[in-house]
């Protein structure tokens, strides 16, 4: 069984190629995104959606952190983002972690959702 960092590693190659990736999330994945007052999205169906919109707006991202504690890990991914107005602007996100029976199985992420808000068409 691979790791939690194993898993993260092939999850992150796969992402910032937009491609690959989904084969270690957990098919009753949960996710919570951005703001703090946010329901979590369940499944791996349900992540794949949030995942094709936001790479739209993301050009590349690298790991800039990664510190894992078994199942458990907390990374910093560093992304160029380029809106839909034309907007560019480098900026971190907070991504948190955990694996479950070989899958990742839970995401919680924070990033400046105000700065997304004001350059994304509703």
């Amino acid at each position: 069984m691979e790791t939690t960092k194993q898993l993260l590693e092939t999850y992150y190659k796969g992402f910032a190629q937009k491609q690959g990736w989904e084969s270690v999330i957990s098919d009753d994945f949960k996710y919570t995104g951005g703001g703090i007052s946010q329901t979590p999205l369940t499944g791996k169906a349900a992540y794949i959606e949030v995942i094709k919109r936001f790479s739209r707006v993301f050009q590349s991202m690298r790991v800039k952190q990664m510190i894992v504690e078994g199942e458990k890990a907390s990374v910093i991914g560093n992304y160029d983002f380029k809106f839909p107005n034309g907007e560019t602007i480098n900026g971190d996100v907070s991504e948190i972690w955990t694996a479950k029976d070989g899958k990742l199985d839970s995401l919680t992420i924070f990033f400046d959702t105000l700065t997304f808000d004001k350059n994304t068409p509703k």
